[in-house]
């Protein structure tokens, strides 16, 4: 078992309870080929931070931004999509004390980013458990709100599908349909291949754990296709 401490060094948080952070690590996978292993596996957790992060970057976009509510929204899923946290959980290399399988643990791509992702939202649902709100809080406000200024800079915070569909209209004056592709994989691991259609043409696809974030994925790859910036008007 690997050294949790410089997990603990690397995040700034010292757990009461070793076990909550032990617990936020284990993937399903592992515990399949370690039955053994004392704790469940992470997906509680998850769900529980799932719902802890929203609440606290909600408020802190509710309180420093006059802006409109699609704009707040917009600005919110761009900080906590599976994407985003797989990115800070780089960054404060999660990757190096999640616990997978063997199989897991040589995939790479967008399965690992989607473990990753929500690895980030157990811990944060560890850490809330443990250490209380206020805590979490300065956690989030540290490793995950602090990458707001660059989405707004970048305007990448912009829904691509919306901005596929107002470019499509505007171009040529069509309104883009989805099509499930393909879907494999158990009921709660769902994998489904999108694709995004102007009339009869296939412009992108996208894959993604659930339709809309194959859709998404497909958006953005129909833009890059198209060479599409949002910018036509």
């Amino acid at each position: 078992m690997k050294d949790l401490s410089k997990l603990e060094q690397r995040i700034g948080v010292k757990f009461d309870n070793q076990d909550l952070l032990l617990q936020s690590l284990a993937h399903r996978s592992y515990l399949n080929e370690n039955p053994s292993f004392q704790l469940d596996h992470n997906e509680r957790l998850e769900f529980l931070g799932d719902a802890v992060l929203e609440l606290i970057v909600t408020e802190n976009l509710f309180k420093n931004y006059n802006s409109p509510e699609g704009e707040l929204t917009n600005w919110r899923a761009a900080l906590v999509n599976a994407k985003k946290l797989a990115e800070v959980a780089e960054e404060i290399n999660l990757n190096d004390f999640v616990l997978l399988s063997r199989g897991e643990a040589k995939d790479t791509g967008r399965a690992r980013q989607c473990i990753l992702a929500n690895a980030m939202e157990a811990l944060i649902g560890a850490i809330y458990l443990d250490q209380g709100f206020e805590a979490v809080k300065i956690f989030i406000e540290k490793n995950i709100l602090t990458h707001l200024p660059q989405i707004l800079e970048t305007g990448s915070y912009r829904d691509a599908k919306s901005v596929f569909q107002e470019e499509a209209q505007e171009r040529v004056g069509i309104t883009p349909s989805y099509e499930v592709l393909k879907e494999w994989g158990p009921d709660h691991a769902k994998h489904f291949k999108i694709g995004v259609f102007l009339e009869s043409e296939l412009v992108a696809e996208g894959e993604g754990s659930s339709k809309q974030e194959g859709q998404q994925q497909a958006a953005e790859n129909a833009l890059r296709v198209k060479e599409w910036n949002g910018n036509s008007k």
